[in-house]
């Protein structure tokens, strides 16, 4: 997954100056589904692995950009025998939720070509990646504040635990200041997720090695990649981060030894940091943390205040659909009462705009909902279930319709629905069903189809599961909206009988 887009050292791009060039806006390649339109322009990959080119794209249904990645197998039997593999390694990566963590959209391959690609969406992080912010804040900065160092890491950490946790665990392969990126608002999240899994199927190979001190002393040598790698590369990253720069830099071309490690660590002005980061990069990957157990280290942990549960709380609850959260942080539009008192017969009352700072409400509670205030001390127990859970979860849930083939499973969830009939025209005894859907991830979803009489609600909703439409588990909720529009329409309507799980 890739972040900023490349910059000539000498000169802005079109884009930075404020003009914009037709060549770099020229379209190149559209989707299969037509969604994503892929231009000339090209993002900065730097050190992934496995990925060969990456371009800027438009997601002409969202309107946003988002990044083009391509991967080009050296064969078309190299791509064939891998490809069950290759398959099941995206499919899990477009499962991945977490916001701290670049999305991944989707994939899809082309085989038409004597060299085969597999090609796949991500998220495009404007602001660029960590390595870059970190070059132009020690231009005038000797150190991060610690404040600051602790938040990045904690959402870093809170990423690792959620791809670490999965079953099987996700290792990332790749963790390094180049591959985290930064928003404006404090938002890290990091991306290239799992390139090991691409790096090993395709021609592309590492040729800079000037990053070797971010990869784990056991790499090479083992023949699995392991969650410890990870910390140790978080480590390292954590150390550069905080002393904005290690000494012997491979950036310049030298090479960083243990010396310069060392060096760097103790010019930190916190024990608990320098402690931190040594237990990180322990060169015996037993003695290394998890990354649970690092966001309890003394330095990270602290105990979770009432405002950050209340936030959590309410923008995890399923009733939180709306774009803005303004009326939900200040008690509703009709500034109702957050609090009341009898005092001398009289009735006194508090809303939120009585309280001081009650503007910085919403602030907080949508840096909490884009995730730059995780709960970290509850992310074993309220941990999201990762891709391979969800699919057993599927499994053992009551069977679904079979899906006709050549469709994909639906899994976004349902956040809001609208059920409307429309009359057809005379003398047609069929009415014209509309069901607009809005998902998850803020897309729309308009479906329409003609309905008479004989049609019964619980069929519309299972077809709909079965076409790729709908997640199983919002086929009731839809079913039901649908039977009340049906009924309001023709009256008493069939309803199929329902299949109760034991």
């Amino acid at each position: 997954m890739s972040g900023g887009r490349s910059i000539d050292k000498e000169r802005k791009s079109p884009r930075e100056s404020g003009e914009d060039s037709e060549d770099e806006s020229e379209i190149l390649e559209e989707s299969p589904c037509g969604r994503w339109l892929k231009r000339r322009e090209e993002v900065e990959q730097r050190d992934v692995p496995g990925i060969d080119c990456a371009h800027l794209a438009m997601d002409t249904e969202e309107g946003v950009e988002v990044v083009w990645n391509e991967v080009q197998f050296s064969e078309r039997k190299n791509f064939k025998a891998q490809e069950d593999k290759i398959q099941m390694v995206f499919d899990n990566l477009t499962r991945l939720e977490h916001p701290n963590i670049v999305k991944f959209h989707r994939y899809w391959t082309d085989t038409h070509n004597d060299k085969p690609r597999v090609i796949f969406i991500t998220e495009y992080m404007s602001c660029g990646s960590l390595k870059q912010f970190l070059k132009r804040t020690k231009r005038n900065v000797k150190r991060l504040p610690l404040q600051a160092w602790k938040r990045w890491c904690t959402q870093i950490l809170s990423a690792l635990s959620y791809l670490h946790g999965c079953v099987p665990p996700i290792v990332h392969g790749n963790l390094t200041c180049d591959t985290i990126f930064i928003q404006h608002n404090g938002l890290v999240k990091i991306g290239s997720v799992a390139p090991d899994a691409i790096h090993h199927h395709v021609k592309t190979c590492r040729e800079n090695m000037r990053n070797m001190h971010l990869i784990a002393p056991e790499y090479g040598s083992s023949q699995m990649v392991t969650p410890a790698m990870d910390i140790y590369s978080f480590g390292m990253c954590a150390l550069e981060t905080a002393a904005l720069e290690i000494q012997g830099n491979g950036d310049s071309g030298s090479h960083v030894t243990e010396d310069h490690i060392v060096r760097t660590v103790e010019s930190l002005e916190e024990p608990r940091q320098k402690d931190f980061i040594y237990r990180c990069i322990n060169k015996d990957p037993a003695k290394r943390p998890t990354a649970r157990e690092l966001l309890f280290h003394p330095l990270l942990f602290e105990v979770h205040s009432l405002k950050l549960l209340a936030a959590h709380t309410l923008v995890n609850t399923s009733a939180n659909i709306s774009e803005t959260i303004t009326d939900e942080v200040c008690g509703g539009s009709g500034g109702a009462a957050l609090a009341w008192c009898e005092r001398g017969g009289q009735r006194h009352e508090i809303s939120a705009k009585d309280l001081p700072h009650a503007e910085k409400l919403e602030k907080f509670v949508e840096d909490v909902k884009y995730g730059i205030y995780p709960l970290t001390a509850y992310g074993g127990a309220r941990r999201a279930a990762s891709p391979s859970e969800r699919a057993r979860a599927a499994e053992s849930a009551p069977a679904p319709p079979a899906p006709r083939r050549g469709r994909d499973r639906e899994w976004r969830r349902v956040v809001t629905v609208m059920c409307s009939l429309a009359p057809a025209p005379a003398p047609a005894p069929e009415r014209t069903l509309t069901v607009l859907l809005r998902m998850d991830d803020k897309m729309n979803r308009q479906l329409t189809c003609a309905v008479s009489r004989r049609d019964s609600a619980p069929a519309l909703a299972a077809e709909l599961v079965a076409l790729g439409f709908i997640h199983e588990a919002d086929r009731e909720r839809i079913c039901c909206l649908m039977e009340e529009s049906l009924r309001n329409c023709f009256g008493q309507v069939p309803r199929a009988p329902q299949h109760v799980a034991s």
